[in-house]
């Protein structure tokens, strides 16, 4: 059985109820028929009902399953527009502004995942990412204890023998520019956390740079270097190790001969890239080169989960997406 059918798997034994704002995306639909023939999580549209049933018809999609829910003429809208109102009062919102705010479906999607009426939601077939998680740190806030929001993506790759039997996780590949040595060691804990949680094995995290074990001197390889210090220093439990070329990470005789005595050199699953610019393009150079599943990108550290697509997406990964999200959420108490 591959990694997503795993996941969703895992999703159904504990159903959850997944927001999908991009209604009248016809990959968003095609995914809704997909989820809801599958039973791995429940859906609800955002959108205007007679619009988004007549591009399911007309494209031969059953979505009768999906709830579809229009702010324009929801019972919530009201209730939903006074909390934001109170959530961002104090940032200068006014009740007019609020009021228009939550007639966008990215931001009353939000609104109903604070309100406990869905689980988690999934956006960014047609949003940027700043669109998308925008309204999520507004709405949701950052879960407690999270010093940085950040991202994943997972990567399938076929026919590969490296990593955890061909299974990645990339990060930060979406959202966090030019971390510096402390931020880039939170994300390395947070991808750690995640790795145990979606892919359920022992993450072996390598701290990627053009050097390995200082065989460059520069500023951007002296960063990597102290974010290694430091998330060896607060999570002394995790395997590990940096700094060190993306080869040396992957192939145990590159890996034995740059890095010798490393216990990640060889074998990481888990790849912190140094920057966005390093993380944004090698997501997609594996997933366009290698043919392989990208999933994500997936964030870390919000109070509920709220997944980011690419705008690339096909509606496989936006299954996959809804699943991995399902499954973030059994983890919420």
């Amino acid at each position: 059985m591959n990694f997503i059918e795993e996941i969703k798997n895992r999703a159904r034994k504990d159903i959850k109820t997944i927001v999908l704002p991009e209604a009248t995306d016809l990959r968003t639909l095609t995914a809704v028929n997909k989820i809801c023939e599958e039973g791995f999580a429940k859906v609800v549209l955002i959108g205007n009902e007679e619009e988004v049933k007549k591009i399911a018809e007309e494209n031969n999609l059953d979505i009768s399953k999906a709830n579809i829910v229009d702010p324009k003429t929801s019972e919530k809208y009201d209730e939903y527009v006074e909390s934001f109102y109170e959530l961002r009062k104090a940032k200068g919102m006014t009740i007019e502004e609020a009021k228009q705010k939550l007639l966008d479906p990215v931001f009353f999607g939000m609104m109903m995942v604070k309100k406990e009426e869905a689980d988690g939601l999934v956006s960014g077939a047609a949003h940027s990412t700043a669109d998308t998680l925008r309204p999520a740190l507004q709405i949701l806030k950052t879960k407690p204890g999270t010093k940085l929001v950040s991202t994943f993506n997972v990567m399938v790759v076929p026919n590969c023998e490296y990593g955890e039997n061909g299974v990645f996780m990339f990060s930060d590949c979406a959202l966090n520019p030019k971390p510096n040595s402390e931020e880039l060691s939170e994300i390395a804990i947070s991808t750690a956390e995640s790795f145990k949680q979606i892919i359920g094995k022992e993450p072996r995290i390598a701290m990627l740079s053009y050097s390995t074990y200082g065989s460059a001197k520069s500023e951007d390889v002296s960063k990597v270097q102290e974010a290694t210090k430091l998330a060896k220093e607060k999570a002394p439990e995790l395997v590990l190790d940096g700094e060190m070329q993306l080869d040396a990470a992957l192939v145990p005789t590159v890996g034995a001969s740059k890095a010798p005595g490393s216990n990640v050199a060889g074998k990481a699953n888990t790849i912190i890239f140094p920057d966005l610019n390093a993380g944004n393009i090698g997501y997609k150079l594996v997933e366009r080169l290698a043919k392989a599943e990208a999933y994500g990108p997936v964030c870390q550290g919000m109070a509920k989960p709220v997944n980011d697509l690419s705008r690339g997406c096909k509606a496989e990964d936006i299954v996959g997406v809804v699943a991995i999200t399902a499954v973030q959420a059994q983890e919420i108490e």
